[in-house]
């Protein structure tokens, strides 16, 4: 590319570093980069809107309009110009603003003298901070070459406000960075609430020296940056061990990598004056703002390619790994965009909360912090980019919020909430040792799910029955590679020691749908909760369920041993798996190896199709569990992960408690026993309902055991089941608004 001995926007970028650092307040140094830019690029107005809070910007300096309309003129984003500026992240440029489509007359302003409009957005990698304006009496379209200017000096602006160079107080400058109280609203991914510090998953990348001296210099390093980038690509791209999806995400990161585009974009702009860091933050920014528009979905996936590989590149500029030297705090709350469930359990229970961009109430890291019983919010766009390592933070998994530097009212308010549950869970452990049986002397059997060994201290603490349901497939989740059969051995080994000769309810490997191994080849589908999954692919794949099974057999070593196979949607499917199970109990037994004195198979209940199975299979299956979170989406089909549907269908609604009665009826007629697993079983309220219509195992997290018991012992059974019974006779929708009136005027809500 050509030399360029000095050019206009080094020389402005080197004048704006210098304002930058004079000592002064926030609004002395915006004043004066209004009056640096007007002057530098001939034209009438400059002017720096910024944002006041998500949705108002504010003008806060000026060079050309009335300095009285100065942190008094506001629009909301998106209004006039300067908010569809703000709402796009794209540049506006027009020669006639009045007779622009949206234009916003402000007379506060004195604006009305001007006719070009240029507008360009002051952001920072997805962080939209305000807009910069140059207006001009003479009705032109500003260049391109004007357009470059202005944006160039936005990303240092960006650069700056992010280093908090126009903080200021009382109304003068803006809020400084990561310094205010900030609200996120997410979803629940596991219930609970907590205080603590934030901890990032990955830290990000601060530019300090967004402008350079020396362009040659900076354009060396951004080469040499880039071509080791490309390099470390195409070495993971070389790996035997990837997957289809995992090659074609490295497809895109190399597609990326080698873009001469790019490179093209990012060495001009250094040879505009900005340092080879802040010039890959321009481009990613620059590139974000694009594909945020694109209505394509898969093309706005690609935003996370961009980043990740941006990222990369900035640590390779910078020298910063994940290990930026920084000190865990004590009471540490992971903070990340998205995290696997193997590195969550690195971190262990030493986390206080997790609180992720992305995630899912079915992911695997979901999974693994319900485990481990950390609290842990959904869907908090946007927290990565405004938190910082060691910010105080408040996580409420319950309501799906999470407090960043929350304000001391808040902070005590929280507080008080976690001490109120402090004493109720003392006050459940008083209850531990009794029985959950209700004021009309019905027991309800209380047990606990689980899917690792960090559970199984709970099943002392909680007074839990028995593990309900212990999920198996963590252990395969969490490896790069399929594990052993003596290993799961030894683990179900101390699984059913650490139970002490309480019951424990295997569930065989529940894959497929949004729990796929890392090493096992994804299958495309259009609806993988539909899909090839559970007990689909053991079926089809016998040689993993049979070496499972072979495993469970030898851990049991004698002693009695309860296994059920998930997702069993007719009677032929649960045939073909209890056959392998018999034929392994056979084969175990010529081998000379001890096999369970009792043993007993049964069925997960997950789909509306196995209710209606032939009385055959009531009478063969030992045991059905009713898997309620699979069971719900699909007898609304009402997906489980669209938090737009998800929350529309009520547990308690008066047709899925009739088929769970139905269930209930199948099950006593064959003298089957019979669960329900699930979220809902630990909520107090439908855990009386469902022991009211006839269940009498609950299976649940262990927090859940003591709230669902302690109401269980308050209640009458069938004054509730009367309750319930002339809310459905009397039409309604569901049985909620008449259950939890009565049991206010019991007292017990």
């Amino acid at each position: 590319m050509p030399e360029r001995s000095d050019s206009d926007s080094r020389k402005l970028l080197r004048r704006l570093r210098d304002v930058l650092a004079t000592p002064g307040k926030g609004q002395e140094r915006l004043d004066r980069i209004t009056h640096l830019i007007a002057d530098n690029i001939d034209t009438d107005v400059c002017s720096i809107y910024l944002f006041r809070d998500p949705e108002t910007l504010e003008l806060c300096a000026t060079q050309g309009l009335k300095k009285t309309a100065v942190h008094k003129t506001r629009m909301k984003l998106g209004e006039g110009l300067v908010g569809r500026v703000a709402r796009t992240g794209l540049p506006v440029n027009t020669a006639d603003a009045p007779g622009e489509k949206g234009f916003r007359y402000m007379p506060e302003t004195g604006e009305e003298l001007f006719s070009a409009f240029l507008g360009v957005p002051i952001q920072r990698v997805g962080e939209k901070l305000g807009v910069l304006v140059v207006q001009s009496k003479e009705a032109r379209a500003y260049s391109e070459d004007e357009i470059y200017a202005l944006e160039v000096v936005a990303m240092v602006l960006a650069e700056m406000t992010e280093l908090g160079a126009f903080a200021g107080e009382g109304g003068g400058g803006m809020g400084a960075l990561h310094k205010q109280p900030v609200l996120f609203r997410g979803a629940t991914g596991q219930e609970g609430a907590s205080e603590g510090r934030v901890w990032l998953h990955e830290p990000r990348v601060v530019v300090t020296n967004p402008v350079a001296d020396d362009p040659l210099t900076e354009i060396d390093r951004i080469r040499a940056a880039v071509g080791e980038l490309r390099v470390s690509v195409d070495d993971l791209l070389a790996a035997e061990s990837l997957d289809k999806d995992q090659k074609a995400v490295l497809e895109a990161y190399r597609m990326f990598a080698h873009s001469r585009g790019w490179l093209r974009r990012m060495e001009e702009d250094i040879a505009s004056g900005l340092s080879a860091e802040a010039a890959v933050e321009k481009e990613q920014s620059a590139a974000r703002a694009r594909l945020e528009q694109v209505p394509d979905a898969y093309l706005r996936e690609r935003l996370h390619d961009l980043d990740d590989l941006s990222n990369r590149l900035l640590r390779i500029l910078t020298g910063q790994g994940k290990d930026t030297g920084a000190t865990m705090p004590d009471n540490p709350v992971l903070v990340a965009r998205n995290i696997g469930p193997a590195e969550l359990l690195e971190y262990g229970r030493k986390l206080k909360g997790v609180v992720l961009e992305e995630g899912s109430v079915g992911s695997h890291a979901a999974i693994v912090a319900r485990a481990l019983s950390i609290p842990m919010v959904i869907h908090a766009e946007r927290i990565t980019t405004e938190a910082l390592n060691g910010d105080q933070i408040l996580v409420d998994g319950d309501q799906g919020i999470v407090h960043l530097r929350p304000e001391d009212t808040v902070a005590r308010s929280f507080r008080d909430k976690i001490a109120m549950q402090a004493q109720a869970q003392q006050r459940f452990a008083s209850l531990r040792d009794l029985p959950a049986t209700t004021k009309d002397g019905v027991t309800i059997s209380l047990h606990m799910n689980a899917g690792l060994m960090a559970d199984l201290p709970s099943l002392e603490g909680s007074g839990a029955d028995g593990v309900g349901l212990f999920r198996t497939e963590l252990q395969f989740l969490i490896r790069n590679q399929m594990p052993r059969r003596d290993e799961l051995a030894q683990l179900y080994t101390r699984v059913m020691e650490a139970s002490k000769g309480r019951p424990v309810a295997f569930r065989t490997l529940d894959i497929g749908s949004d729990k796929v191994l890392p090493y096992m080849k994804p299958n495309d589908e259009p609806n993988p909760a539909m899909g090839w999954r559970a007990i689909r692919v053991g079926l089809d794949k016998p040689g993993v369920l049979r070496m499972q099974l072979q495993a469970l057999i030898r851990a049991a070593a004698g002693r009695p041993l309860s296994i059920m196979f998930p997702f069993i949607t007719e009677h032929g499917e649960f045939i073909a798996a209890r056959s392998h199970m018999l034929r392994e109990m056979h084969r175990e037994k010529s081998l000379g190896h001890a096999v369970p004195e009792r043993l007993e198979i049964g069925a997960m209940l997950e789909t509306p199709s196995l209710a209606y199975a032939p009385q055959a299979f009531f009478d063969m299956t030992d045991f059905i569990s009713i898997g309620g979170n699979d069971l719900k989406q699909f007898f609304f089909a009402a997906d489980r992960e669209n938090e737009r549907v998800r929350k529309r269908y009520d547990t308690l609604n008066a047709s899925f408690l009739t088929f769970l009665q139905f269930i209930v009826a199948r099950c006593a007629a064959s003298n089957t026993k019979l669960s329900f697993c699930g979220e809902d079983a630990g909520r107090p309220v439908e855990a009386l309902a469902f022991a009211a219509i006839g269940l009498r195992m609950l299976s649940m997290r262990p927090a859940s055991i003591g709230p669902v018991k302690a109401l269980l012992r308050t209640v009458d059974l069938a004054a509730a089941r009367a309750v319930m019974d002339k809310a459905r006779e009397e039409g309604a929708e569901t049985v909620r608004p008449a259950l939890e009136a009565w049991l206010q005027k019991q007292g017990h809500l």
